[in-house]
């Protein structure tokens, strides 16, 4: 199977968001498609090209220490350095926020959803390839959104005024309509689950929301009924 629609799709969606302003709290933007292009691209033609896949799992936009250091979906460094075998170049957005650097793989901290994530599908599918081989794991805005506190305070895209995201939602629309089109995605595990907004295929899907595991900090209580939740489920896929 070719990724190059998917390729494309993405490819549109970058240039579709580049130069786009956004207002407070959203003082910072970061574009990993951009400056972290290389990994991405690496991980769509390994990955996405695998096979058609049965499950997507959908997360919201990328956290500081994953996706925005190694371009690669909950892209916590360990994760897609050492599971997935990537580890490309990564440069850097035009504004940083001092306290969330962009240091790509040479960054020292570690993605709590991402190393949570990937660690499920390791121990569950044991190699990527077999993982892969149904399944992807996407986020469907590819903003970071950084408020210009002392850390770096991390602004979900709710967070926005609804007219400033709609145009930015209908072009990750698209992108999503593409690779479920393309891979023959049956199953999307969405968090939160309105994501999915204005598809066109979306009376076709079951949708299914997994919160818990594409989510913020848990307990360790929490983590294991998550991860009991998502091997059951992809017992199912």
């Amino acid at each position: 199977m070719s990724a190059e629609p998917v390729i494309r799709a993405t490819i549109a969606l970058r240039k579709a968001l580049a130069g786009r302003s956004f207002p407070t709290p959203a003082d910072f933007v970061y574009q990993p498609l951009d400056y972290a292009w290389a990994p991405h691209e690496a991980y769509l033609r390994r990955y996405a090209a695998a096979g058609p896949k049965k499950v997507l799992f959908l997360g919201m936009n990328p956290g500081p220490f994953g996706m925005a250091q190694t371009g690669v979906p909950f892209g916590e460094i360990a994760a897609v350095r050492d599971w997935l075998g990537l580890e490309l170049p990564v440069g850097r957005p035009e504004r940083e926020h001092p306290g969330k650097k962009v240091t790509g793989f040479a960054c020292h901290r570690s993605e709590v959803s991402g190393r949570r994530l990937w660690g499920l599908f390791r121990e569950r599918f044991g190699r990527p390839g077999a993982f892969f081989a149904d399944h992807l794991v996407h986020n469907y805005c590819p903003l970071l959104f950084l408020e210009n506190t002392k850390q770096g305070r991390n602004v979900i895209p709710e967070e926005l005024p609804a007219e400033v995201m709609a145009p930015v939602n209908a072009e990750c629309d698209k992108l999503l309509r593409v690779l479920v089109e393309t891979l023959g995605v049956a199953d999307l595990e969405a968090q939160p689950g309105d994501l999915v907004t204005d598809l066109t295929m979306a009376d076709a899907l079951r949708v299914q929301v997994q919160a818990d595991i594409l989510g913020g900090p848990m307990g360790p209580g929490e983590i294991g009924r998550a991860a009991t939740m998502a091997a059951a489920d992809l017992e199912q896929a």
